[in-house]
């Protein structure tokens, strides 16, 4: 059953054209793919969607995005912030935190009434999602951005080589023993029939994601889709994974794991090809990875390995019962697009952002352009055999076309469902049998103070936290041993200050 939370019914777009003469909008549009607003960063080239946009509304978008020459989204803003020359809109990655500590100080305007006035898409949205407005609020009550809102419910699975399974006889593992005799039995009996020992029983292609590992012994590595974050108690404070006893344990046996040669012993420098390489190879056994991209291995391999099934299976049974997937897709994005006090046409520019919550502008923000790149089948948007059949991702195509980028939208999870294999769709359905998921952390808005405090602490104490994480998992130390010096390290570095900061906000932000 296909999981959606975007609008269902969307309200219709109001009256097009927004104006009737062309207006010019300067925009600044940082963000992964590109550092620019055109197809790959490319500004002499307008994206499909924007000469759909421009038709249809009469507002036109001007690149203006500062920081071309770097892929740093937080030095771009800097340089953009520094410039004091500020364009219309600032979109792109990450400006959640700038826009919500320099709205406060006049350089972006207010939305919430704006909104109630002029946007009854963006309205509607709110309203039939209570909480995510406060949860991208500034301290004053104000927001000042529009988000990208991703859809779908899950996000990355657990994915083992059925096909080598099959070959040691061996069933899929329930719980973290289990687990481990897998892993174990990965490594020794030579699952790929070879007669070397050369197989990689488990691996990731973002290295973070041998941190998941430890959730197999009750701790926690983040409180959303971010890496590292805070995440939510069950006393509904604030806290960070990092500092936890559970940490301590789930950690020491993590280490335990990499000595025993049962992670990739190349986990922290083989990097994001490290799938295609091991699974190509006939090398890997075992990772934690998004649902759609990783499916699609079945049928690249299907001729070069075979025999090839790469499944999705439940996350087996922690040490302590519980069966969980810490990682889902959050609801709400630091992404999205602001107006800043530049800006002289802030009611037509909101409208502009309201298009994009229509029925129309969200097919078009989602799937391109209606007749080249997807059409209308039964009343349901589906891509053309040409988008489908293509070598080039799905989505790296929609980047192109200039969907799917990170102004503010509700991405509706149909667009991802049609290039998800059929072994993805059978996961998903699998971990739909389970209450998996944990409650998300979406963020805090700190006041000036409070943003100053974990400004001077935070930093610093991530990057220790860090440095003897690897340190542990390579062998460089014992964290049973190390345990005590390390909290009080934290403490001394100001972790206890950082937590008053963001309890305090939680407090104020969520009630």
């Amino acid at each position: 059953m296909l999981a959606t939370t975007a609008m269902t019914a969307p309200v219709m777009a109001q009256d097009l054209p927004i104006v009737d003469e062309p207006l010019e909008l300067t925009v600044h549009m940082h963000w992964p793919r590109a550092q620019g607003y055109g197809p790959g960063g490319d500004t002499s080239v307008l994206y499909p969607v924007e000469e759909f946009a421009r038709e249809r509304t009469n507002i036109h978008l001007i690149d203006q995005t500062s920081g071309r020459n770097t892929k740093d989204n937080n030095e771009a803003m800097n340089l953009l912030l520094a410039s004091g020359d500020l364009p219309d809109i600032v979109g792109g990655n990450r400006i959640k935190q700038p826009v919500n500590q320099y709205g406060p100080e006049g350089a972006f305007v207010p939305l919430n009434d704006l909104v109630a006035e002029h946007a009854p898409n963006i309205q509607r949205f709110w309203d039939e999602h209570p909480g995510l407005q406060a949860a991208i609020s500034a301290y004053d009550g104000n927001y000042y951005y529009i988000p990208y809102l991703p859809d779908g419910k899950y996000g990355r699975a657990w994915f083992v080589r059925q096909d080598w399974l099959d070959a040691l006889g061996l069933e899929t593992p329930n719980n973290v023993d289990e687990l481990y005799n897998v892993l174990v039995a990965f490594r020794d009996n030579d699952p790929n029939g070879n007669g070397q020992a050369d197989e990689v029983p488990y691996f990731a292609r973002d290295w973070e994601e041998v941190l998941r590992l430890m959730t197999l012994w009750d701790a926690r590595t983040s409180g959303s889709d971010t890496y590292h974050d805070f995440f939510i108690t069950a006393e509904n404070t604030i806290a960070h994974p990092y500092a936890q006893d559970a940490y301590r344990n789930g950690m020491a046996n993590l280490a335990k794991w990499y000595a025993e040669g049962l992670i990739d012993a190349e986990i922290f420098t083989r990097g994001s090809s490290s799938r295609d390489y091991l699974l190509g190879e006939n090398l890997g056994g075992m990772t934690h990875d998004w649902f759609a991209s990783t499916s699609g291995y079945n049928a690249a391999l299907a001729d070069k390995v075979d025999g090839f099934n790469f499944i999705p299976f439940l996350p087996p049974e922690s040490a302590g019962g519980v069966r969980m997937e810490e990682h889902r897709r959050i609801p709400i994005k630091p992404d999205g697009w602001a107006i800043t006090y530049a800006n002289e046409n802030p009611v037509e520019t909101i409208k502009y952002f309201d298009y994009f919550f229509s029925e129309e502008g969200a097919l078009l923000a989602n799937f391109g352009v209606e007749g080249k790149t997807w059409n209308m089948v039964d009343g349901e948007p589906v891509f053309t055999d040409e988008v489908l059949n293509s070598d080039t991702a799905v989505n790296s195509q929609m980047y192109l076309e200039g969907a799917q980028i990170y102004r503010g939208y509700p991405q509706d999870y149909r667009y991802e469902w049609q290039w998800t294999a059929q072994a993805a769709r059978d996961g998903i359905e699998l971990y739909d049998t389970q209450d998996l998921l944990v409650d998300q952390f979406l963020g805090v808005a700190f006041t000036k103070d409070e943003q100053e405090i974990y400004d001077r602490y935070w930093p610093t104490i991530q990057t220790y936290m860090l440095e003897r994480q690897q340190a542990w998992i390579l062998g460089s130390g014992d964290i049973e041993q190390d345990w005590s010096d390390y909290i009080e390290t934290l403490n001394n570095m100001g972790y206890q200050k950082v937590l008053e900061v963001m309890n305090s906000a939680y407090a104020r932000q969520y009630g």
